[in-house]
């Protein structure tokens, strides 16, 4: 039984096409991994299908009572909510029926015999419906989930205004899986978690036996989970049976297929239009001619994907820094309340850090209070001689509405706009993205752009903040291969350990100093 239908579906942007005649459907019970380059329109595509955009053309249709739980990275919380709050709000149509099943009770004390036999089946529907779904015992199905996510660590009865980007996706995820909703849509729900939650979300989404459909370039973690593939290239969407691995042997063989199948007729098609070019003119062989003309004419033209530009960083390099970087003498981190023991911290130039724990634990706190962005609340911190200091920020704080060229020409006002041009084509953008706004652009290609700007200024210490989420596969390891050449010191956030283990010289783990694990 198909849950959605989505048929012809053809989407753009002014004269960018996203889409064009894509065709999809869901079954019950599938896993489904939607992948494919940034910029190829994932996220626009869970847009669409849950209404929230409009497509140009084509049909969308969800099966009756479907309830669709979609993970929304940018839904408000209001402040002065908990996060036992937030996670009883998956709850809230329950709460309604059982409202309206005591309204029945009252209503009872005064119904006569034939009303009081349809107002008692009501009651008994309801009922049901709150046995079915678990609403005698949310409180211990809300300490379940809160466990496996580690909120309760965090504090159930804690203001969801002073969460971390991880800890408030926690939450998001939480809510989302205790409605269980009968589809599950994840626009990268790994993003902001740390490696012991993807895990844990892992082994839950092995387990679920509902359908969902989830973006993620986590490629181990989606290859885990996921039962079918659609592949989002050039305006198309197709659809392959089995995990990501079985999808990449196929496709590539397709590819090479499709390769051989090109040359082929072209060597043909080079071959026809010789034959009459010499022997149209000639009365003997004019006939033998039409005749190649015509086959020509009829022939369906095999056309070859246009190859999309692959990402190329590097990083150019500062002058040489001091021997120390940083140090610190009975550094504490935090806002309001400590978020570290005491740190004495020693960087030495060459070092590659990486910073791991679970999300709330102060590793952005950390970054932001060695680059002096907070201060922090006892010690002291010294920089070293000499430094060049790049930052990459988990995101960016606001919508920004430059054009690509404009946010970078603005960093470097030297620059010719060809060069602008060309540092941003290296990065992986096209023609149409660069001359795009900043707002426009799918997180992939956002990154992209502050990317740019960090490659082409001259650094010697990297302080780089879990800066492979929203990157594509192409991008992730064409940074991992510049990180590794990096000859400066690097500071990194990361929950990936696929990523930074081939990097890094050293793994600092936060819960060994915070003060947020007992």
């Amino acid at each position: 039984m198909s849950i959605l239908t989505v048929k012809n579906l053809s989407h753009g942007f002014g004269d960018r096409a996203i889409f064009k005649n894509v065709s999809f459907r869901l079954l019950k019970g599938e896993h489904i991994g939607l992948i494919g380059a940034n910029g190829e329109g994932k996220s626009t595509f869970m847009n669409m299908i849950t209404n929230k955009l409009e497509p140009d053309e084509g049909h969308i249709e969800w099966s009756k009572r479907v309830r669709v739980g979609y993970l929304d990275q940018h839904v408000v919380l209001k402040n002065g909510m908990t996060l036992r709050d937030v996670l009883r709000g998956a709850f809230q149509y329950l709460f309604d029926l059982e409202e309206e099943m005591n309204e029945i009770c009252n209503k009872m004390a005064d119904a006569k015999e034939a009303e009081l036999e349809a107002l008692l089946e009501d009651m008994g529907n309801i009922q049901d419906i709150l046995t079915h779904n678990d609403f005698y015992v949310i409180d211990s199905k809300i300490e379940e989930i809160g466990r496996g996510l580690g909120l309760t660590d965090i504090g159930l009865d804690k203001d969801v205004n002073d969460l971390s980007g991880g800890q408030r996706t926690k939450v998001l995820i939480g809510k989302l899986l205790l409605e269980k909703p009968d589809i599950l849509l994840l626009d990268e729900p790994t993003n902001y978690l740390d490696e012991q939650h993807i895990e844990w979300l892992k082994r839950y989404l092995q387990q679920y036996e509902n359908a969902f459909i989830l973006i993620s370039h986590d490629m181990p973690f989606l290859n885990s989970v996921v039962n079918i593939i659609y592949h989002m290239e050039n305006q198309s969407l197709d659809r392959y049976v089995g995990d990501y691995d079985n999808f990449k042997q196929i496709y590539e063989a397709k590819k090479l297929q499709l390769e051989a199948a090109y040359k082929s007729q072209q060597q043909e098609i080079a071959e026809l239009k010789d034959f009459v070019a010499r022997n149209k003119a000639r009365v003997s062989t004019r006939n033998m001619a039409m005749s190649r003309q015509k086959k020509l004419d009829k022939m369906e033209i095999i056309e070859l994907a246009k190859e999309k530009p692959k990402p190329e960083f590097n990083f150019r390099k500062g002058r040489l820094s001091g021997k120390s970087v940083v140090s610190t003498e009975g550094l504490i981190i935090g806002y309001n309340e400590p978020l570290s023991k005491p740190l004495d911290i020693y960087i030495e130039r060459g070092q590659k850090i990486a910073l791991i724990g679970a999300n709330g634990l102060g590793k952005t706190t950390l970054l932001k209070s060695i680059l002096g962005e907070i201060p922090s609340l006892s010690g002291t911190i010294e920089l070293g001689d000499n430094l060049d200091i790049g930052y990459f920020e988990q995101e960016m704080k606001e919508a920004n509405y430059n054009t690509c060229i404009e946010e970078v020409w603005t960093e470097f006002p030297s620059y010719t706009q060809y060069e602008v041009r060309a540092a941003l084509a290296k990065c992986g953008l096209t023609t149409k993205h660069i001359e795009s706004k900043v707002v426009v652009l799918s997180g992939g290609e956002q990154a992209k752009v502050r990317l740019c700007k960090l490659i082409n200024k001259e650094t010697n210490f990297l302080v780089l903040d879990e800066p492979t989420n929203h990157l594509d596969q192409d991008a992730k390891e064409e940074l991992k291969r510049a990180l590794k050449e990096y000859r400066g010191t690097i500071l990194l956030i990361c929950h990936e350990k696929e990523f930074y283990q081939d990097i890094v010289t050293e793994v600092w783990n936060c819960e060994d100093w915070t003060t947020k694990i007992c």
